[in-house]
Formats: structure tokens, C-alpha cells, sequence
């Protein structure tokens, strides 16, 4: 079984990435979604953005 990630760019919606899966010929079968966070100047931490990664299955004709 032939799998490749796909990660969500910041520049696309969910909806272009699988689209872009389908065209490179794969199948989302896994989502993981991840926080990335940023420390502020006042040692505080908050959440910069939602990394959502795609695990694709290679589509078998």
C-alpha cells in the first residue's frame, strides 16, 4: 500500500487539498490535526494556527 501526507497550506482550504489529493491520485483515509503555537514577548504561549495533515492511500485502479 502506497501512502503519501498532504499537509493543508496556509494559502488553501481543506476542500482545495483533497482536491489536490484526488488529482495526484490518492484518498484521504487519515486526518491529524496539530496546534502550532508561538511565544508572545510577555512569556505567555498562544496558538499561532491548525496544522491539518492528510494521510493519502495511492488509488488502485
Amino acid at each position: 500500500m502506497t501512502q503519501k501526507k498532504f499537509e493543508v497550506q496556509d494559502n488553501e482550504s481543506i476542500q482545495e487539498c483533497l482536491e489536490r489529493m484526488k488529482k495526484e491520485g490518492y484518498m484521504p483515509v487519515k486526518r491529524f490535526q496539530k496546534p502550532i503555537f508561538q511565544e508572545l514577548q510577555d512569556g505567555s504561549i498562544e496558538v499561532l494556527k491548525e496544522q491539518i495533515i492528510f494521510t493519502g492511500k495511492k488509488i488502485e485502479l
